[in-house]
């Protein structure tokens, strides 16, 4: 297993580290409509894509992300957007390093979108698609990578190799919202498996984001940190949405959110934020319990 790397060194020398919110529900709020690309809009909207940005940086995290989740090939070409793919990372990475000012940005590469168990992509495919994501977003200056909320353990260690070749510090975050505990992602990995995996295939930390509230993620973020010697990262959603209006709604309250920061820092995590339903709001309120 590979030494950490410097800035995760100097993270450790300071946990637990404050991150960010969600995204697309801030982009969302600023005039996203439904069924539009989201990482577009780094090249048709940059201001209001750096005022999410800059939202969660004077909200106190110290880490923010960027607005690639979907910014995969794979992922752009359902918009007719692929053969814009590196100028949209690498105006995602300018546009959250121009926002960030002390904080570092960890740009995001989410799911392909493609499933490798029923063919509609292969593993070569995939590793093509993640390389050349993680490049632009190198590129545009980030300081490091996030994979974040899979699924499939290969599609997540092929991601995670294709980051590490650019020399950036990798988080690799998974998803776990199946199974009879909600402990299992999508494709049954478990928290010790996932910890196994992602950090053989060389990630820097690894995590647990989305899918269900903070409560949930405690005890998983207990059981990665039993499993590995990496850092842990989580950034749980703000309780399971209701749908009114045929609209997402997260009841939890970052009062609510923030009375489990102690409980997850006892746990084993080094790096807290908020995914889906989660907001500067949320972000104050974890630093002002991480303050007590």
């Amino acid at each position: 297993m590979s030494e950490l790397c410097p800035l995760i060194r100097r993270f450790l020398a300071a946990a637990p580290i404050i991150t960010d919110g969600a995204w697309g529900t801030e982009l969302q709020a600023r005039g996203l409509g439904p069924g539009q690309c989201p990482d577009a809009w780094n090249l048709e909207h940059p201001d209001r894509v750096e005022a999410v940005a800059r939202a969660y940086v004077e909200a106190g995290s110290q880490v923010i992300l960027t607005n690639t989740f979907r910014a995969n090939r794979l992922a752009l070409a359902r918009h007719g957007l692929a053969e814009k793919t590196v100028e949209i990372n690498r105006a995602g990475a300018e546009i959250s390093r121009r926002a960030a000012g002390t904080a570092c940005v960890f740009a995001s590469i989410g799911p392909s979108g493609r499933m490798l168990m029923t063919g509609e992509t292969t593993e070569e495919e995939l590793a093509e698609v993640f390389a050349e994501q993680a490049r632009a977003l190198a590129e545009g200056g980030a300081d490091g990578i996030v994979v974040e909320t899979m699924s499939d353990l290969t599609e997540a260690r092929i991601a995670v190799r294709a980051a590490r070749a650019t020399g950036l510090p990798v988080v690799a975050s998974m998803v776990f919202d199946s199974g009879r505990n909600r402990d299992r992602t999508m494709m049954g990995v478990t928290a010790e498996q996932a910890a196994r995996g992602l950090s053989e295939a060389g990630a820097d930390v690894v995590g647990a984001n989305c899918g269900q509230g903070v409560a949930g993620y405690v005890e998983i973020c207990r059981r990665l940190r039993a499993a590995t010697d990496r850092p842990v990262w989580i950034k749980a959603n703000a309780g399971m949405p209701e749908l009114v209006g045929g609209v997402p709604v997260y009841r939890t309250t970052p009062e609510e959110y923030a009375a489990w920061v102690p409980a997850l820092v006892e746990a084993g995590a080094s790096f807290i934020g908020g995914c889906c339903g989660t907001n500067p709001e949320f972000i104050r309120a974890i630093r002002r319990m991480l303050a007590k």
